[in-house]
């Protein structure tokens, strides 16, 4: 998936992986999984069984946007162990390459509310985790480790777009519409001490809260964020009904603040966010309270794993991950 500006662009679609997903049988329900948050907030799924990831090559050239068969290969048996394990998660979705991205297979589906297009946008993480996986054969400087894991990260979100981009008869570009103008700040620090400030997670604080029930905590759960320089939303619940439950909650909040964003941007340039600030009370009090239902059955707890770190657990609705 090459990224240019605003626009994320197909190269190349992999028939034999995305038949794979066409085979999934109707009806098929996901096997046990939990939704968690590590230390460093990064979600990922606590599968019932094992995943097993073959060797995969660490270096490609960007350039080439067609894969090795053999990376193919391995992607394509990765794919038929997560379809096996979670076939909601994949049902309807479609497999591409990313040439930058060679570690992260790619899947997507678009949606429509009212006229706007949103694309659901998935990746999976096959880099292999130091202490997080059971290594069955080692790396080398061309290949990773082949490995066997419980634990799959995942990047499961939904953005908005100003336009589907089709050549011969087939998606070639998705165009993002970009509601912010520009989320860097400033920089702080002296010397080598310099580093760039940015507003991404005070503005992701801000979308989230407005929708949540008052007095409701998910960190580190930020069902809408900042990303891509618009409002995105993230789907942890790995099904269809679960992100086709947050596309009404994306869109409403994308009609409702895309007037309010340029003074959003102003507060936040100035003032880190909290929730008294004014100008976040006055917005609040304009959303009605049934906005706020898609939020309601989320709920985080705080546990430590067996490394004594602390992780987080993600509840949705009366199941517990």
């Amino acid at each position: 998936m090459e990224q240019l500006l605003n626009e994320i662009r197909i190269a190349y679609i992999d028939s034999g992986i995305n038949q794979v997903i066409l085979d999934i049988p109707e009806g098929a329900r996901n096997g046990p999984y939990g939704m968690r948050f590590n230390q460093n907030e990064e979600y990922f799924v606590e599968l019932g069984s094992p995943l097993f990831v073959p060797r995969l090559p660490i270096h490609h050239d960007i350039r080439r946007p067609v894969p090795d068969a053999d990376y193919a290969t391995a992607v394509k048996d990765v794919v038929k162990q997560m379809v096996s394990l979670l076939p909601e998660c994949f049902s309807g979705l479609t497999y591409f390459f990313d040439p930058a991205e060679i570690l992260k297979p790619c899947f997507y589906r678009l949606y429509k509310a009212d006229t706007d297009v949103y694309l659901y946008l998935l990746r999976v993480d096959l880099l292999p985790r130091p202490f997080e996986v059971e290594t069955i054969e080692a790396g080398t400087n061309d290949l990773t480790q082949a490995y066997s894991t419980r634990r799959v990260y995942m990047e499961s979100e939904i953005i908005p777009l100003d336009a589907v981009m089709w050549e011969s008869g087939r998606v070639k570009a998705f165009r993002i519409r970009q509601l912010i103008s520009q989320t860097w700040i400033g920089e702080t620090g002296k010397g080598y001490l310099v580093r760039g400030v940015w507003m991404d997670t005070d503005l992701s604080k801000f979308f989230t809260k407005l929708f949540l029930p008052s007095g409701k905590r998910i960190y580190p759960y930020y069902p809408l964020f900042c990303k891509y320089k618009t409002i995105c939303a993230t789907s942890p619940v790995m099904s269809s009904e679960g992100r086709r439950g947050l596309i009404p909650l994306l869109h409403r909040t994308v009609q409702f603040l895309s007037p309010e964003i340029g003074k959003i941007q102003d507060v936040l340039r100035n003032s880190k966010f909290e929730e008294k600030l004014p100008e976040f009370a006055a917005l609040r009090d304009r959303i009605p309270d049934s906005w706020r239902g898609p939020l309601a059955g989320f709920g985080v707890k705080a546990y430590l794993n067996d490394r004594e770190q602390k992780e987080y657990s993600l509840e949705y609705g009366n199941d517990t991950a």
